[in-house]
């Protein structure tokens, strides 16, 4: 007889037992990295290592994700008509180059004010978080190469390697004796920069030739589905963010809600091993006009977001406030109703991206992003609302991306009411590669 697990994994994806095991190494990084911090770190330190760990997670995701995406797709297509990855890989990486150089410059002439707003005056953060932004860039060009070929054990591996370097050198630095906040900055660079290397040793067996792509083939549809990204992580992160931006002297407070966003998160990292193969999955449904087969998928991906929320938000909103202070050496700042608007918050996010995804492989890459816009204004119009300043922030979350995923509900519902043929002439210039 076939047991719950057994029939779950079953109903996922093709690919994601593969990355399973790598996608909970990672996310379970991001709790021990903060945790270790915690426990190293005084409550001025720890909240300029919160803020930068939200950075991160929220720009550096926003940029770089769109460029694995891509070059997933561009890969994959060559992978089909025997082409090699190589020629796709030079130029998606010259076009990340692009960006990180503009990042970094930004960065390099904003340092003092972003130290001062953000890191308490200091420039070892600030260099900190550009050299996350360069690991991030790489890491998500080895991470599409390898989704496109398929080898989505090295994938797998390479988010293990990532997220352990990440506990085993955090965990050395009280060890040593060491508290300079730097110290967890620069594991933020090596980690992914090293598991990048092994990674990549998978793609660059692959010598196969090929034609390199049109430029025109590598940036469509990049600027669109960027600024989506952008605006999305924006969202996630935007609890910390609005805190740290509109009150940036309530240290405790934002070293807690930034322990608290991590635990509201939870489910949002195991869709994280969904969300490489339900792209794939999707698409290949949409271009052969298999309405009935992405429905089927849509649907059953709906319903797994919502029981992992379900699993996993009820004990946070319920222990939440004791593990914040038990695991993060947080203050106790925070109570059960904070908590449940983060969970709420966190599965509209989720929902969203899932409504998301499914637009993008039908080639809705407008009405994505008109989707994270109206939910985006949401938010900020709730958080300039008078009244405490964690409640606006938390239900500003919530009610920006509540709208987001309604928009984009609505968006995908008149995308499949569309004749299939209207669909068909919509994904033809983002098809045809």
């Amino acid at each position: 007889m076939t047991n719950p697990v057994s029939k779950l994994l079953g109903a996922l994806p093709p690919g994601v037992r593969l990355v399973l095991g790598g996608t909970v190494v990672l996310g379970a990084s991001s709790y021990i990295f903060l945790a270790l911090a915690g426990h190293s770190l005084d409550t001025d330190q720890v909240a300029g290592v919160n803020v930068l760990w939200t950075l991160v997670m929220s720009v550096g995701y926003g940029l770089f994700t769109p460029v694995e995406l891509e070059l997933n797709r561009l890969v994959s297509a060559r992978d089909v008509a025997g082409n090699g990855p190589g020629p796709a890989i030079r130029r998606i990486l010259l076009a990340t180059v692009a960006v990180l150089v503009v990042v970094l410059a930004g960065v390099a002439v904003a340092a003092r004010p972003i130290a001062d707003r953000f890191f308490d005056g200091s420039l070892g953060l600030v260099a900190g978080l550009g050299g996350a932004m360069v690991g991030l860039a790489i890491s998500s060009v080895a991470r599409g190469a390898l989704a496109g070929l398929g080898h989505f054990g090295a994938y797998g591996l390479q988010l293990a390697v990532d997220g352990g370097l990440r506990i085993g050198l955090a965990a050395l630095i009280p060890l040593f004796g060491v508290h300079s906040p730097t110290a967890f900055a620069l594991i933020l660079v090596v980690a992914p920069l090293s598991a990048s290397l092994i990674g990549m040793r998978k793609v660059i067996a692959d010598r196969r030739g090929g034609p390199a792509p049109a430029w025109r083939d590598v940036t469509a549809g990049l600027g669109l589905l960027t600024a989506s990204m952008l605006l999305s992580q924006l969202m996630v992160n935007a609890v910390v963010v609005s805190v740290s931006g509109l009150s940036p002297s309530s240290k405790a407070l934002i070293a807690a809600l930034a322990n608290a966003v991590v635990l509201a998160r939870v489910p949002l990292f195991a869709y994280a091993a969904i969300q490489a193969s339900l792209v794939s999955s999707l698409s290949g449904a949409a271009a052969a006009g298999n309405q009935a087969e992405f429905r089927r998928m849509l649907l059953r991906t709906g319903g797994i977001v919502v029981a992992m929320c379900t699993a996993a938000g009820v004990p946070t909103v319920l222990l939440g406030p004791w593990a914040v202070q038990v695991l993060f050496k947080a203050q106790d700042v925070l109570g059960a109703t904070d908590f449940l608007w983060l969970v709420l918050g966190t599965l509209c996010f989720m929902l969203a991206t899932v409504f998301g995804q499914a637009l993008l492989s039908l080639g809705r890459h407008q009405r994505q992003l008109f989707a994270w816009l109206a939910g985006t204004a949401v938010l900020v119009a709730v958080v300039l609302v008078p009244g405490d300043i964690a409640t606006r922030a938390e239900l500003s979350y919530l009610a920006g991306a509540g709208v987001s995923a309604a928009a984009m509900l609505w968006a995908l519902a008149r995308s499949m009411a569309a004749p299939a043929a209207a669909v068909a002439e919509q994904r033809a210039p983002l098809a045809a590669r």
